[in-house]
């Protein structure tokens, strides 16, 4: 019997692509070869890395066999599987700037718009103004897992016909044809080539669509936060967290690139997708993902470099800052991304713990089950350990550690012991072993709505301590687990996610990161219906996921309706807007806290602060910076080489580089020497309105005197220059630690504020 025709494609690529990992002793590597020139055809671009390639492995079918891909759009280079004594001999030929391992990287894994509208300051006037009309006229790329093109979040109802200027593809594959794109999901590709080189997807044991459509949900809830339509009533089972669901440019168009296959995502097929998502014609690309922390450094991080010829094309480019959550720790840390931190929203999903004193104890889950009788046992997992096995390891509730016959009718109390251990999958165990309930011990998760395979809540240890005192002082504890109830207008918000990482900037602490924080925690957006597994087995529509990779999409819509208002603007302008403008209040009128630790937040926990929409869009000043400054600022960090590894070109440079605390940020972080002073030079640009005066304030770092010369700026006209020095006096050692402090800029109708981070050696 004949195979239809797409089945017959898929078969022809697995058994192309899947089986080329198994070759012995080759590795996949990316090789640089330059810049593309701007007369230069992509045809011609191609050729000259086949030749490249051809000139190590001697024929044109050792090519086809090693090359995977093939960049020729924003940069000039090719991905391909090479055994050590080939890499080496591509490295020493001319024109060859560089050969880098391929590396994998992970995916950093409704209410928040409306809570970003009623932020501190916010001059809400109702109208919603960020959802312009005008975003159908910008592109996003969405470098994640794919898509779910039948989600409600990306029907095209009473839009306009794409945009001329869009050159993209949508490329059919398994169970996603070209009718999956629309004038909503205006372009669809895939990558995997890379991915299969490092773990082979036929082998992972996991389920995988070789298209565009998204098994894993995290792509599609990316991609609706930052772009979906307005859909009416959406809500986790059991009306959990229900409203109406909405991205930040619910007009903009979306270009969806796979790269991540099973939580993970390979250079070569990151480096492949900017390469395309330039030449298609995108305004942003978003990534929700990164390196493992801590990066150390920008020459040879593909992120970093692809996105840096993203920049160059005049593509904003925002990432996630990670989920690692210590100092040190943000990933994505060029100061030509934008890198972004989470934090929480005001609403709270409360799944309280009843015990059988009628004392209630406050949990946090997106629970929308009740458990079955009214009251169940209550059962320390430390109590009920499989034979052999130590107590300590049984209240973990991992698998084949506990008693089943014990478990059976149950609710297991369970503990924590890492980050990195799955909460859901110890409900699995417990639902597979009878018990009728879950409650677990995590501080550091307390305020994170999970959801379970079972009628589970998270508790934190003070709540804990509570369970434990009752389950030692009665000889027949029982509980029951509420479901959720969704709790409006909660205070504090936003406070610092306790897993968003921290600054500062490992590779660059000149370099302020994150640069501003987003809603990250607990944030409703549309899902894959096939990707259960990480709603407790359900299939759902809407899914409550947190962390980075959710707050990454919110600054995405951001810039969406930034480049709307502003087509011309510069990427550095469009993240100045966002900084310059963010809160560093919660809703109560009080510094931000972070989440975990209660203590007060600081600029490297939020960066710039927490973004607020509606002011971005009228900032009164701006810290631009383009291609030049960057290489500059490259040539104080690095070596002429080191530059090319980057630009692909022979971008010369300068006789004096700018140091690094000199780039024109809208942050600034230092390091001082004592009875030395340093002097920062900034230059600010007005979009606000012409003949207007701001005026210098600082809030200096503790020990730390701070001068701004001149104190004043008079501007004339729009689009008028204006430079100044903040000149940083050092009074007494910080002994090892960073003071912090800002600088605002104001006319009386804009504040222009930046975060000021500074260390005394």
């Amino acid at each position: 019997m004949e195979l239809p025709a797409m089945v017959l494609f898929i078969v022809l690529l697995l058994s192309s692509h899947l089986g080329a990992a198994s070759v012995s002793d080759r590795k996949l590597y990316v090789v640089y070869t330059g810049r593309r020139a701007s007369h230069e055809d992509i045809h011609a671009a191609h050729k000259h890395n086949h030749a490249t390639l051809a000139n190590v492995l001697g024929s044109s079918e050792a090519v086809q066999d090693s090359m995977i891909y093939s960049y020729k759009h924003g940069m000039r280079g090719f991905a391909a599987f090479l055994t050590n004594e080939q890499a080496d001999a591509i490295a020493k030929k001319d024109g060859v700037l560089s050969v880098i391992s391929n590396k994998l990287h992970k995916v950093h894994t409704t209410q928040s718009w409306s809570f970003l509208a009623g932020m501190p300051a916010q001059t809400w006037t109702g109208t919603e103004e960020w959802y312009s009309k005008k975003a159908q006229n910008v592109i996003i790329g969405m470098l994640d897992s794919g898509i779910w093109p039948e989600s409600k979040s990306f029907h095209d109802d009473g839009m306009e016909p794409v945009p001329k200027r869009w050159r993209g593809a949508c490329v059919p594959g398994e169970k996603f044809t070209t009718d999956d794109c629309n004038k909503k999901i205006i372009g669809a590709r895939f990558y995997f080539k890379g991915i299969n080189a490092e773990a082979p997807l036929n082998a992972s044991g996991a389920n995988f669509t070789l298209s565009a459509r998204d098994d894993d949900g995290h792509g599609t809830h990316t991609a609706s936060t930052a772009a979906g339509r307005v859909v009416l009533r959406a809500s986790f089972p059991g009306n959990i967290a229900s409203g109406t669901a909405r991205g930040g440019a619910p007009l903009a168009r979306l270009a969806i690139y796979k790269v991540c296959w099973n939580d993970f995502c390979s250079d070569a097929d990151i480096l492949a997708a900017i390469d395309d998502a330039i030449a298609d014609g995108v305004d942003i690309i978003s990534m929700s993902l990164g390196p493992n922390p801590p990066q150390s450094d920008f020459f040879s991080d593909t992120i970093s470099i692809g996105s840096f010829h993203a920049m160059r094309h005049g593509i904003f480019v925002s990432c996630s800052a990670g989920n690692s959550g210590v100092p040190g720790s943000a990933a994505n840390v060029a100061p030509w991304i934008a890198t972004v931190g989470a934090s929480s929203i005001d609403r709270d999903l409360a799944s309280n713990v009843v015990l059988g004193n009628n004392m209630s104890i406050k949990g946090e889950a997106a629970n929308p089950d009740s458990i079955a009788a009214p009251w169940s046992k209550l059962v320390p997992a430390s109590s009920i350990p499989a034979p052999g096995v130590p107590s300590v390891n049984a209240s973990f509730c991992q698998n084949n550690t506990l008693d089943a016959s014990k478990v059976k009718g149950n609710i297991i109390l369970c503990l924590q012991p890492s980050a990195l251990d799955s909460r859901p999958l110890k409900s699995l165990v417990i639902k597979q072993l009878g018990g009728v309930g879950m409650i677990l011990v995590d501080e550091i998760a307390k305020d994170i709505a999970e959801s379970y395979f079972l009628p589970a809540t998270n508790v934190g240890a003070k709540e804990g301590a509570v369970i434990a005192t009752y389950l030692n002082q009665t000889s027949s504890p029982v509980a029951t687990i509420l479901p959720t109830k969704t709790v409006r207008n909660f205070k504090p918000a936003p406070a610092v996610a306790v897993f968003s990482s921290r600054g500062p900037n490992s590779v660059t602490p000149e370099i302020l990161k994150p640069d501003i924080t987003a809603p990250g925690v607990s944030i409703l957006a549309a899902w894959s219906p096939v990707a259960t597994k990480a709603v407790g087995g359900r299939s759902v529509d809407f899914n409550i996921v947190s962390g980075t990779s959710m707050s990454c999409p919110h600054i995405t819509g951001v810039a969406a309706n930034l480049i709307a208002k502003f087509p011309r603007w510069s990427p550095a302008a469009i993240k100045s807007a966002i900084m310059t403008t963010a809160s560093t209040l919660d809703n109560t009128g009080a510094a931000i806290n972070n989440q975990f630790f209660q203590t007060v937040s600081g600029p490297f926990d939020f960066g710039a602060g927490h973004v607020r929409p509606n002011l971005s869009l009228r900032p009164g000043l701006v810290y631009d910076t383009g291609f030049h400054d960057y290489v500059s600022f490259l040539c104080s960090i690095g070596s002429l080489k080191q530059l090319h590894n980057i630009t692909h070109d022979d971008t010369p440079c300068p006789s004096a580089p700018i140091a690094p605390h000199n780039l024109n940020y809208p942050s600034i972080a230092v390091t001082l020497q004592r009875q030395r002073k340093t002097v920062v030079c900034r230059t600010v640009t007005n979009v606000g309105t012409p003949q207007s005066l701001y005026k210098a304030t600082v809030k200096a770092p503790s020990g730390v005197v701070v001068n701004v010369v001149p104190e004043c700026l008079s501007f004339e006209e729009l689009h008028e220059k204006k430079s100044f020095t903040v000149e940083f006096s050092a009074q007494a050692s910080s002994n090892g630690s960073f003071a912090f402090g800002s600088l605002t800029w104001s006319d009386g109708r804009h504040d222009v504020t930046s975060p000021i981070a500074a260390l005394t050696s």
